[in-house]
């Protein structure tokens, strides 16, 4: 997948690069840019930058412009936490506690990403959400669902890994009605706590955010790619996400019948 930089709207950039699993197929992953009111500029996640890419990242922080922070937002996305220290050594930086467990010698700030004091600060500019219902770091290695979703509401863009997905399919499969799907992470079913409640929970926090953030316009995911307003031919980006929250009922009363 080739590197690049989106600009989404105004000050809002969105970093697209490489990420190979088993170093043979690339999924992609991603960083976010955002220029804040204050002037300044934050990092969402952590990418390796190539030079390429940092040359023009330079050109859009000019010359007073400075990253003042870089938040990492997914507990499993930590492979390139370390580049992203060593590009931008003055940056404040937060991660989730999984971060911190597996670099204890990067100087982390007491704050972790998931927690509403961070949050609050950054709330003239940004809002965040994480999904209830769900464990947040997940005992299984392999299940990725959880995540801090960040949304930039200047330019109605959603910053987001794993948890939500989009999916574009080639254009042949059009022909025969397939068509390109906004969804929740498949892990879903594996994420949801094993407890009573956690379903409803799960509901709930889903129809908050999407009520809230309804007008939303650009989606920026992980390994999927980006779905901007100016490219999008179907139903509206806050249409797309209600009906993925929808289509999550199956897995979510099959997880009531058993725990409640």
């Amino acid at each position: 997948m080739a590197e690049k930089i989106v600009q989404v709207a105004e000050n809002f950039w969105n970093i697209r690069g490489s990420f190979r699993i088993g170093g043979v197929v690339d999924i992609g992953t991603q960083a976010s840019l955002v220029r804040l009111a204050s002037g300044n500029f934050l990092l969402l996640d952590s990418y390796a930058m190539s030079e390429t890419l940092l040359e023009q990242i330079n050109v859009i922080l000019g010359d007073a412009g400075e990253i003042e922070a870089i938040l990492n937002l997914h507990p499993f996305h930590t492979i390139h936490v370390e580049r992203m220290h060593e590009l931008f050594p003055e940056a404040l930086l937060y991660g989730t506690q999984r971060h911190l467990d597996r670099f204890p010698e990067l100087p982390w700030e007491e704050v972790r990403s998931e927690d509403q004091e961070l949050h609050e600060w950054y709330s003239d500019d940004l809002e965040f959400t994480i999904p209830r219902g769900v464990d947040f770091i997940s005992a299984n290695e392999n299940v990725h669902f959880a995540s801090v979703l960040a949304y930039h509401r200047a330019s109605g863009t959603i910053h987001v890994d794993d948890t939500l997905m989009y999916i574009r399919l080639p254009r042949l499969l059009s022909l025969v009605g397939l068509r390109d799907r906004v969804g929740f992470h498949p892990t879903l079913a594996m994420a949801l706590e094993k407890r009573e409640g956690a379903a409803a929970e799960f509901r709930e926090w889903a129809a908050e955010f999407t009520e809230a953030w309804g007008d939303v316009e650009n989606l920026c995911a992980a390994h999927s790619g980006t779905l901007l307003a100016e490219t999008n031919g179907g139903a509206s980006l806050g249409d797309r996400i209600r009906k993925a929250g929808g289509r999550c009922e199956l897995v979510l009363r099959k997880h009531q019948r058993r725990y409640g």
